[in-house]
């Protein structure tokens, strides 16, 4: 408002030059995102006991056998194993039969 009570509007341009820094910190706070998200997209994925033997049909000493003999690479925390999905993938693509 004014002295005389009119309401002055702003113009079009003074309004983008207000938002120019706000659109300025979404962008890098959407790119910032993007990169969080691909970088947990990209985190390693375990199977488990269970799930080899669910997936593969594998025994319980089919699978002890397997890491003693090394065919098997395996992570142990703990009491738990956990064997690398994309090695076990890799390990598969290996010894693929055509």
């Amino acid at each position: 408002m004014n002295e005389n009570n009119e309401i002055i509007l702003p113009s079009l341009g003074s309004i983008k030059k207000l938002l120019e820094p706000i659109y300025s910190r979404l962008e890098a706070i959407e790119y910032q995102i993007k990169q969080t998200t691909q970088k947990t997209n990209q985190s390693v994925k375990y199977y488990r006991n269970n799930d080899m033997k669910l997936i593969f049909g594998l025994s319980n000493n089919t699978i002890i056998k397997y890491r003693e003999t090394g065919v098997l690479p395996y992570t142990k925390l703990g009491e738990i194993y956990l064997y690398d999905v994309k090695e076990i993938n890799t390990i598969l693509n290996r010894n693929k039969v055509c």
